[in-house]
């Protein structure tokens, strides 16, 4: 028996090569000339609905015309996050051969879970891993770790491990740690791992944006006077407001003194550690128990691809083995590695090769004099600012990211009115699709924010841009 040839969902080679050559050639063409594009798309809810919805088709429609609709209908209406003028949030700037590594993944449909359907995967996997540990000076036959879909997904897999080797079954008293700056993510985790408000402990920073350790220290040793169970510390290396980095060393100290779990996110600005100043700041950071970092930021790895690091690859495996009946046959021997037994996946996709094809193909020397190049733009970005009448920094240049805010010195505006006046520059300058530039606030003021790690950004683009918000400012 033999299905119909329409119903096997496949092409002829003839087909498959056609077809294969103009997504190549797509992806070539926006690689190529993305700079001439506009990085950011607006559009309501109402506006896509009119352009993009239909009734699932009952019959087929021919390639090119389904190409043809993506690229005229959906591709236009996406933010370009490798643009070099996307400097909000944290942007992607992504590599093309990781891209074609992601298609080699995908195309060859790779399970990347376990040894047994993958041992290549799994073996790669495992080699990169051990360069990342080497990175951060993670102990490499102890230490391990697992690529996870992004920084979320590794900071719940990292704080599940955590609650386990800390707390076993019963976390009833259990108290966790992180400052006001730390990543939403992580009390989202906290929250879907089941901790009530009452266990999470949000302690303020000081005027750097940094833990206040003073403040630390006398909330645990209240929640220990009042009968709860401090159990993990969680410190950020490149807060996504300010790229500050906590006083990893110090907290470290601290962690090991009360008996705390030690985590650090540093999905943000972890992949720092390849640029000489970077290292500096990130000292400290192979104290941590787990470590976050994010590939498809800093390490310029197109999505999805987080990480997580541990000193003892056992935390994991120790935390997320089962055995149900249907992997028996698959369990392999102690060093033939299960992923789906080191995090919360299954199915899992074949991360590793993205950045293991991307190193290869570039070398780390490579990467390193990317993430510096970032450094001294963001250090230029701030010199630019300082010599101008109209801007004042907010933040200075840590970690490739700085805020500042529209405040000329002349004008004599109230904080209601720079605020105000800086919400609009940001509005206008969005809604004009040359630059993706957004707000936050820090100490109660609204401030603009770059994010500088695109390589492919110049000192130009940000003038451009300076420039624009300034031009919109005179306006308002």
């Amino acid at each position: 028996m033999k299905a119909k040839t329409e119903a096997r969902l496949e092409l002829t080679e003839a087909q498959m090569r056609e077809y294969g050559y103009k997504v190549v050639d797509a992806l070539v063409a926006h690689h190529a000339g993305q700079e001439s594009k506009k990085p950011v798309a607006v559009a309501s809810r109402a506006e896509m609905d009119e352009l993009l919805t239909e009734n699932a088709p009952e019959e087929a429609t021919s390639f090119e015309t389904v190409m043809q609709g993506v690229m005229e209908k959906v591709i236009p209406h996406i933010n370009l996050l490798s643009h070099p003028k996307f400097f909000s949030f944290v942007p992607g700037p992504s590599n093309f051969v990781s891209v074609l590594a992601d298609t080699l993944a995908t195309g060859f449909n790779v399970f990347s879970g376990g040894w047994a359907a993958s041992p290549a995967a799994a073996e790669l996997e495992i080699i990169t891993i051990n360069w990342l540990l080497n990175l951060y000076g993670f102990p490499k036959k102890r230490g391990g770790g697992i690529f996870t879909s992004g920084g979320s997904m590794a900071n719940l897999t990292a704080l599940v491990t955590a609650r386990n080797v800390k707390c076993g079954d019963d976390f009833s008293k259990a108290v966790i740690y992180l400052s006001d700056q730390a990543h939403s993510s992580n009390v989202k985790a906290i929250r879907v791992m089941g901790f009530t408000k009452e266990q999470i402990r949000i302690i303020p920073t000081d005027m750097e944006f940094k833990f206040a350790i003073n403040k630390l220290k006398n909330a645990i040793n209240k929640d220990r006077l009042e009968g709860w169970k401090p159990f993990c510390l969680l410190a950020s290396a490149g807060t996504t407001n300010t790229g500050t980095v906590d006083q990893l060393t110090e907290l470290s100290e601290i962690a090991k003194a009360e008996d705390l779990w030690f985590h650090i996110d540093g999905a943000y600005g972890g992949a720092a550690i390849l640029a000489k100043d970077g290292k500096q700041l990130l000292k400290g950071v192979d104290k941590a128990d787990s470590l976050t970092v994010d590939p498809h930021k800093w390490f310029y790895q197109p999505y999805e691809m987080g990480c997580l690091l541990v000193r003892n690859h056992k935390w994991l495996s120790g935390t997320f083995t089962e055995k149900p009946e249907y992997l028996k046959d698959v369990e392999g021997n102690s060093s033939e590695i299960n992923f789906y037994d080191h995090g919360i996946q299954l199915t899992r996709r074949f991360r590793a090769l993205k950045f293991y094809m991307s190193v290869k193909t570039f070398g780390l020397k490579a990467f390193r004099e990317a993430i510096d190049y970032n450094f001294k733009l963001c250090d230029a970005t701030e010199s630019l600012l300082r010599k101008s009448k109209k801007w004042e920094v907010v933040s200075p240049s840590t970690l490739a990211i700085i805020n500042f805010r529209y405040n000329p010195i002349d004008k004599k505006y109230s904080e209601a009115e720079l605020d105000k006046l800086n919400s609009k520059i940001s509005e206008a300058v969005v809604q004009s699709r040359e630059a993706m530039l957004v707000t936050t606030i820090l100490n109660g003021q609204i401030v603009l924010r770059m994010c500088l790690i695109n390589p492919r950004t110049t000192f130009d683009h940000v003038k451009e841009t300076i420039d624009l918000c300034e031009a919109v400012a005179e306006k308002i």
